[in-house]
């Protein structure tokens, strides 16, 4: 049952954030937003390192990195050391989109917090990492 609520708080939250997405004409989806965020973090990842950073299967990464290469904000580089591999980079336009998007973004993640304090989230917080320390 818990895990339930779980999919379901998970699934609202996404999709409350892709409708906003859409209304606030950020032209990119929310997993491009997590791929694009996280290239702004750790620049230069193979695309099995940021696979398991945002815990997508490589199929669907390369169809999300194919779309973002596609707006100018992301490229493929060859992989310095392995000739069959290739690192994604944001370009200097998805540098720019990541920072402009950022303020907004988290108003949108806000949302979800509204009525709920600081003790609240960090003992939600401390909840989640347990259950997923526990999956391992």
């Amino acid at each position: 049952m818990y895990s339930f609520l779980l999919d379901r708080t998970a699934r609202r939250e996404k999709q409350y954030a892709q409708s906003s997405f859409k209304q606030l004409g950020f032209n990119i989806t929310v997993d491009q937003w997590i791929v694009l965020r996280h290239l702004y973090d750790n620049n230069d990842l193979n695309q099995k390192e940021l696979a398991e950073l945002i815990f997508k299967d490589t199929p669907t990464l390369t169809r999300i990195i194919d779309l973002l290469c596609e707006k100018g904000l992301t490229k493929r580089k060859p992989h310095p050391e392995d000739r069959r591999s290739f690192n994604v980079c944001l370009t200097s336009q998805g540098r720019i989109k990541v920072e402009q998007l950022k303020p907004k973004v988290k108003d949108v993640r806000l949302k979800a917090w509204e009525g709920l304090s600081e003790r609240d989230f960090a003992q939600f917080k401390r909840i989640l990492n347990a259950i997923y320390v526990n999956l391992k």
